[in-house]
């Protein structure tokens, strides 16, 4: 990794400048890294991350975990990362969907879809680590951290970027994956709309009595969805949606407290809860752009949307996306286009805004529907989940969404 130092010229010129390191920034570097013109040379990037990595392993029963669907699995292995994320990874067998005090509820199962597993749980201390180790050892990847942005200034040519240090870089295509307060969808006045969920999300790992192996659970009870994911070491990973202020009557209740209040909601089907890890609690609000593009600049991650856990489409909405702009960049390539230019800019939103967009109303529309206790609408949803049950058909919306796959989709097993 490298660091600001005086080694490091005041001008720098790039390719692709990745604005944020998280996940999405450094898996997309990585992709990049691996292109080539026609004549063989790689592209030239830069990484800037505001915040240094953390050091050393994470304890794991403090981590936080995100679920990667098998789609994204298959495109970090297509783009040569998986591999170092893999050893860190729990699979996801089965997904077990349920309402509580109703008797709507349906399974989805690896076997059905001929796979060796819906997904992967990963935490993300552990990611983070194999992605900066990835991105130390690639040549063409130079990543400054701590580094502060202070001005993006757009181009016909190039987008300048100025930071703290004085230091300035000059970049063809600028990727802004800073999250949901994004910098540079702010400097560039680029419009998002948001929705507040008048919830916030308790997140913890957990420990019970029963090892998870491999199931995870979407259950949906009075004051939003709760979702448990297997983990290594027979932890779970919660993320527990709840109106803001009985979030924050969980967060101030003792671990026995909150132990005893988690069962109640989730149920018996994992045995007992014996432990919880450090909790944390965030808002929850839609944030999204409806043209995530600049002049020579494109948005992804949180930085484009910022969706509800539900079903946990979040990162692999922005897999999907940086899937489709590495092959639109690759394909610019070959074509000896300009890859920061407009054509090749408009084909990518051109190929994922459908995605995009279907993905955010359905996230919406099931935080709204399972967060509802109208009586016309549970009659419904239970309706809904008991005939998914009896008619494996119907669950193919739901598969499809949850596998992550784009298409050809993979058939049902009979």
């Amino acid at each position: 990794m490298s660091h600001i130092d005086p080694t490091v010229p005041p001008s720098l010129q790039a390719d692709v400048t990745l604005v944020g390191g998280g996940m999405s920034g450094a898996v997309l570097a990585l992709a990049l890294a691996a292109l080539r013109r026609p004549d063989g040379t790689p592209l030239q990037i830069v990484l800037l991350e505001a915040s240094a990595p953390e050091q050393g392993p994470h304890p794991g029963f403090d981590a936080r975990a995100i679920a990667l669907a098998a789609g994204s699995c298959e495109a970090l292995a297509r783009h040569g990362i998986w591999p170092r994320l893999a050893p860190h990874a729990s699979p996801i067998t089965q997904i077990h969907v349920s309402d509580r005090g109703h008797p709507g509820q349906t399974r989805l199962t690896a076997a059905e879809y001929g796979l060796p597993a819906l997904g992967q749980v990963i935490e993300l201390s552990a990611a983070g680590q194999a992605l900066q180790e990835a991105i130390a050892q690639t040549a063409n990847i130079r990543m400054l951290c701590p580094v502060q942005l202070t001005a993006v200034i757009p181009g016909e040519q190039a987008v300048d970027l100025v930071l703290a240090s004085q230091q300035s870089i000059s970049t063809r295509l600028l990727v802004a994956a800073d999250g949901g307060h994004s910098f540079v969808r702010q400097a560039l006045k680029i419009p998002v709309r948001r929705h507040d969920y008048g919830q916030s999300a308790v997140i913890a790992t957990v420990k019970t009595a029963e090892d998870p192996a491999g199931r995870a659970f979407e259950r949906f009870t009075r004051g939003g969805p709760l979702a448990l994911l297997p983990m290594q070491q027979g932890l779970s990973s919660l993320v527990w949606s709840l109106p803001g202020d009985e979030a924050e009557a969980v967060m101030a209740l003792d671990d026995q407290g909150f132990l005893d209040q988690l069962q109640q909601a989730f149920g018996w089907r994992l045995g007992r809860f014996l432990r919880t890890g450090v909790r944390h609690c965030y808002p929850l609000a839609l944030t999204a752009a409806d043209y995530p593009l600049g002049q020579r600049t494109v948005l992804v991650g949180n930085a484009a949307h910022l969706l509800h856990p539900i079903a946990g489409q979040g990162f692999n909405l922005g897999m999907r996306d940086l899937d489709a702009l590495c092959a639109a960049l690759c394909h610019a390539l070959a074509q000896g286009e300009d890859i920061g230019g407009y054509p090749v800019l408009a084909r990518y939103w051109q190929c994922r805004q459908g995605d995009q967009e279907a993905t955010i109303w359905l996230t919406s529309s099931l935080a709204r529907l399972f967060s509802n206790d109208l009586a016309p609408l549970v009659a419904g949803r239970n309706l809904a989940l008991a005939l998914m049950a009896r008619l494996p058909c119907l669950k193919e919306p739901l598969a499809r969404q949850t596998l992550g796959f784009q298409p050809p989709f993979p058939a049902r097993k009979e």
